[in-house]
């Protein structure tokens, strides 16, 4: 049975803030309801469905006011809300992925047997169809998704609160992954709350949409009336919002060609010979026979379905994974004062002054206890002057929207600010080579704006990118040539088995 929401007078604030993260909430949402909610980066909403299924930190926040779940204070030990995270990989709690769908059910007490059968049905649905001995360490950041919603989808909770469900997957199987949890809301009639930015998967499908503000709700309704409403459209571009009328435009056209032939590509920084990769823990090839030039000024984007190698490639360009047969290589301009060509043997110093790397999981990259000081550790180990680092501290604080947060931990940021600050970190001291992995995931209009400003700075500065992206327009607007990987079917995906990558040297989506 589906379950009410209330918030009453309803915010929540960080230990170390001033302002809420989010609220003050008044709202009510109906039993059965689907809700799909939007906002800036930063504006609270992933706050928001932490705090109802009930497990935001104690000690890392106070909240005021009253928030109602079925009319009781949120409680995840009540096992009726199905939550979702922005972040996939903090999810995974088991080895093998049977049990990671398991756990819901076993923590509701049912049957084993009842639960043995319930596990393929959901891996299937969601589009796994992986054993359930298959080990979790082994799956892409897309798979740990598709993972996490067949815990939702095994355990039919009363209330599904999904964060960016299909920020990590590609275009092609966000559909499916929004049908199937269509079918599971359709099944249990379960209250649901969504946060995406993909408006346009959404609005035909959910029956309100609710907007925060930095100061609470800023608008609401029913989907044809706030995406219609021209007095609503302002305010809409303003706080950031997709609007599905008005995609967004790339700003210049790329270069010419992997290992391009445009007039202002530099010298080549980067190749790879016959390059063969795969994941960790897994022995078959994620791509092979990989021969790629990356050129100074030049942007590529390595792109496919989940599942296909892309982040194990980045990984391994970046010379912090090992080729598993062929070469990196390092050309002069990129290899200067290294003894070997090989990016994977140089020691960490001479590695991190070289080539920038952004993992998909932004969390894990943070070593300071302040953003300001995020962003000034990597002009400081390359040498820059305190007036040289402040200055660019400065700058790319204004330019991602993270002045007001200097002094804020890391760690207490919101999905999309985390996402900004990794990116921003590597791209402080302006590394000859950058290797993002998602870089635009969580953001909104005008920060998404930010970031493709920066990285075209970057490029234009000599440095090249290379960038995973599900991401389409973003690959555009910063002009990059395509590497595809996995040109293979969905079931071929799904059981791990790799096939020959697709390389299209100079193509971009039109």
């Amino acid at each position: 049975m589906a379950l009410p929401i209330t918030a009453s007078d309803f915010s929540w604030t960080h230990t170390d803030r001033e302002a809420p993260a989010v609220g003050p909430l008044d709202l009510q949402i109906a039993a059965g309801e689907k809700v799909l909610l939007l906002g800036a980066s930063g504006a609270g909403k992933s706050t928001f469905l932490h705090a109802v299924a009930g497990v935001l930190p104690e000690e890392s926040g106070e909240a005021t006011g009253e928030l109602l779940v079925g009319g009781e204070k949120p409680d995840p030990r009540r096992g009726c809300t199905g939550l979702v995270l922005q972040d996939p990989d903090s999810q995974v709690i088991f080895s093998r992925i049977g049990d990671d769908v398991a756990f819901g059910m076993e923590n509701l007490g049912l049957p084993a047997e009842a639960i043995e059968a319930q596990i393929p049905e959901s891996l299937h649905t969601m589009g796994l169809d992986l054993a359930p001995e298959h080990p979790s360490a082994a799956l892409s950041g897309g798979q740990k998704q598709r993972l996490a919603l067949a815990g939702i989808h095994a355990m039919a909770p009363e209330v599904i609160v999904l964060d960016e469900p299909t920020a990590n997957i590609d275009p092609a199987s966000a559909t499916e992954v929004r049908d199937a949890v269509l079918t599971v809301q359709a099944e249990t009639q379960a209250t649901m709350l969504v946060v995406e930015h993909r408006v346009e998967l959404w609005i035909d499908h959910v029956d309100r949409v609710i907007v925060l503000g930095r100061e609470g709700i800023a608008a609401q309704g029913p989907p044809e009336r706030i995406f219609t409403d021209s007095d609503l459209t302002e305010m809409l571009i303003g706080c950031g919002i997709w609007m599905p009328q008005d995609p967004p435009t790339p700003r210049r056209g790329g270069a010419a060609g992997i290992g391009g032939t445009s007039g202002r590509l530099g010298e080549v920084l980067l190749r790879t010979d016959r390059l063969s990769v795969a994941r960790p823990r897994m022995a078959t090839p994620a791509a092979t026979d990989l021969d790629l030039s990356l050129s100074a000024g030049q942007a590529l984007g390595i792109v496919g379905a989940n599942g296909a190698g892309k982040s194990t490639t980045a990984l391994t360009l970046a010379g912090l994974l090992p080729e598993i047969s062929g070469q990196v290589l390092a050309e002069a301009a990129l290899r200067e004062g290294a003894k070997r060509p090989r990016p994977f043997a140089w020691p960490s110093k001479q590695l991190a002054a070289r080539i920038g790397m952004v993992f998909q999981e932004p969390a894990h990259q943070f070593l300071t206890s302040s953003v300001a000081a995020e962003l000034e550790l990597g002009p400081r180990l390359a040498g820059w002057s305190a007036a040289e680092s402040q200055s660019r501290v400065d700058e790319l604080l204004a330019g991602l929207g993270l002045t007001g947060l200097a002094q804020a931990h890391p760690q207490s940021l919101s999905g999309g600010e985390k996402r900004r600050l990794s990116v921003a970190a590597m791209l402080a001291p302006r590394p000859r080579v950058l290797i993002v992995d998602e870089p635009t995931f969580g953001q909104d209009a005008l920060t998404w704006a930010g970031l493709v400003e920066m990285f075209l700075d970057a490029l234009e500065h000599g440095s090249a990118v290379v960038a995973v992206s599900h991401d389409q327009a973003f690959l555009e607007a910063i002009g990059a040539d395509l590497l595809e990987l996995g040109n293979r079917s969905h079931e071929e995906r799904a059981d791990g088995n790799q096939s020959d990558s697709h390389v299209r040297a100079g193509e971009r989506g039109e």
